[in-house]
């Protein structure tokens, strides 16, 4: 009988919801991603924790949200002391393991303190987000003139690439992310005109077909219960794909964007300091869309591709009835969508995220092919992978729910009131435009199936946004007197998640009830005028006791 035995966890970077055909994309056909939908289950509001890479994926990688395990931002560490997903399935006997990236930092003054060395399994994992390492490549091996972005950026990748002929001290870019003209010149792909360009290399070396590859690698050689976090670059920028795919979409498959100009001339201060970044006003103008979204699409078409490839593999070799398959993204893509570029703000656009969930077993069989429109958050990734492992959720340090119940079919809903989503915005320009300090340049999103609230620091009013009438969220009703009862039900909602136990962690629900009479027995005595106002068996151990005198 078929049964989930394992768990591959395929995540996407900056892959937008609707941009797959089963999500509603009128040009863009995912067949293949399309055909997991229709054999499992299809979530239609799934968020994130934080939308920008890093942040959102210790989130995921944790089950817990960013206030919690502290990780606010691309390069900021996630703590020593973070458990994570891999720790809990080890415990449950199952492994864990990454294929692609992740986008973690480690905390090294941490590691160092408690004398955790890198070259030890357990130093080793805790480096690498508790993963036991197949390939890390987070992509991104960006040069510029004060050295790289990231040192071990794409370094296995670049050498793949050498070994295959591509002549250069930095082929991931020189290639894999680059146009060629005529006269040999590259047309760096980080440059947005040349999103136009077919990427110079053969389209099976480029980096979804590559990491596909090396997914399909560990797969073949894993004990199993496995898991494993497959985990793409794409379509992240740099937005340049290799042929056929760099001409597949045009112009007319340009959707037009969803804005308008009320929206920007009556912007909130926070939301008018993002539209006037660098990124938003380059993708405010149409040339840019019109040469970037098709490439964009472009890619995503290359990844549905690819998991056709990587499906139709795992049914030759009869692992797809035993293994569970997830498919998601850490965060969306604005793409000139409310005059913003990139990811870091709150619309659906970047912190709805496609979840696609496949289950084998047949307790599953009644809800394939259904859509759940629950409030579910990316936190609840961990705790699933849990439950198919055998495990128990520690729920005081897991903070979000298991999906099972909703796969299969015994629930049409999660426990949760709202969803929850916040930006430590500190290091970017925004901050600067805004003169914010560390302690203001944070925002909070609390969001229901019909209201979402953004909460600013430093004394800026709040934003709303009425999901059900206005769902492309181009009003925002924060000033409005009239929902003045609204913005105090969603503020409630935000305290009261913001007053939950998060860093009690350290011992159970159960471990902490039992505290209450654990001690009961063990000597002491508080509030007691008499022995004789408490029972003798209480209080032997000071009764009819006799010492010598040692003072006269």
């Amino acid at each position: 009988m078929a049964k989930a035995k394992n768990v591959l966890f395929i995540m996407f970077d900056q892959l937008r919801w609707d941009y797959l055909s089963c999500y509603g994309h009128p040009h863009l056909h995912t067949p293949h991603i399309d055909r997991l939908a229709e054999e499992g289950v299809r979530f239609t509001r799934s968020y994130i924790q934080s939308p920008i890479c890093g942040s959102s994926r210790m989130s995921t990688y944790t089950g817990r949200y960013v206030k919690s395990h502290g990780a606010s931002w691309n390069g900021v560490p996630l703590k020593v002391g973070e458990r994570t997903m891999g720790d809990h399935l080890r415990k449950a006997g199952m492994s864990c393991n990454l294929v692609g990236k992740t986008h973690m930092r480690a905390d090294n003054e941490g590691m160092e303190r408690l004398g955790l060395s890198r070259d030890t399994i357990i130093g080793a994992r805790v480096a690498e987000c508790g993963f036991d390492v197949f390939e890390r490549d987070d992509g991104l091996r960006a040069e510029g003139p004060n050295g790289f972005y990231d040192d071990t950026g794409a370094k296995t990748y670049n050498k793949y690439l050498t070994d295959k002929g591509y002549e250069s001290d930095n082929p991931w870019h020189d290639f894999a992310n680059s146009g060629l003209d005529e006269d040999g010149n590259v047309l760096s792909g980080w440059f947005l005109k040349n999103s136009t360009e077919a990427a110079n290399i053969a389209e099976e070396d480029s980096e979804t077909p590559y990491l596909t590859t090396r997914g399909m690698e560990f797969i073949e050689g894993a004990q199993r219960p496995w898991c494993c976090h497959l985990s793409y670059i794409k379509p992240h920028w740099p937005y340049i794909v290799p042929a056929p795919y760099h001409d597949m979409y045009g112009p007319e498959h340009v959707l037009p964007p969803v804005r308008s100009d009320a929206e920007k001339e009556g912007a909130h201060p926070i939301l008018s300091a993002f539209m006037n970044s660098k990124v938003s006003k380059a993708f405010s103008q149409e040339r840019v869309r019109q040469a970037v979204i098709p490439a964009y699409m472009g890619l995503i078409k290359q990844v549905d591709d690819q998991m056709g490839r990587l499906f139709k593999w795992l049914e030759d070799t009869g692992r797809m009835d035993e293994t569970m398959i997830v498919l998601t993204s850490d965060h969306g893509d604005f793409l000139g969508d409310h005059w913003l570029g990139e990811k870091t703000f709150f619309h659906d656009t970047s912190t709805k995220v496609p979840l696609i969930i496949y289950d084998p077993s047949p307790e599953a069989d009644a809800t394939r092919g259904t859509v759940c429109d629950a409030l579910v958050e990316s936190i609840d990734l961990a705790p699933t992978f849990l439950e198919v492992a055998g495990g128990e959720a520690a729920d005081h340090v897991l903070e979000g729910e298991s999906l099972l119940p909703i796969l299969h079919g015994t629930a049409t809903e999660t426990k949760r009131k709202a969803v929850f989503c916040e930006v430590d915005f500190t290091t970017q320009s925004e901050a600067v435009l805004l003169g914010a300090t560390p302690d203001d340049a944070l925002m909070f999103m609390a969001s229901t199936k019909k209201w979402k609230l953004v909460h600013c620091e430093n004394g800026h009013r709040p934003m709303l946004f009425d999901l059900e009438n206005d769902p492309n969220e181009l009003n925002d009703l924060g000033g409005s007197a009239e929902h003045t009862d609204i913005i105090d039900e969603m503020y409630a909602l935000m305290f009261e998640w913001t007053r939950r136990p998060a860093q009690r962690t350290s011992l159970s629900k159960e471990e902490l009830l039992d505290l209450r009479t654990s001690n009961k027995g063990k000597g002491i005595i508080l509030g007691v005028w008499d022995e004789n106002d408490m029972p003798e068996a209480d209080s032997s151990k000071v009764r009819n006791r006799k010492a010598r005198a040692h003072f006269e």
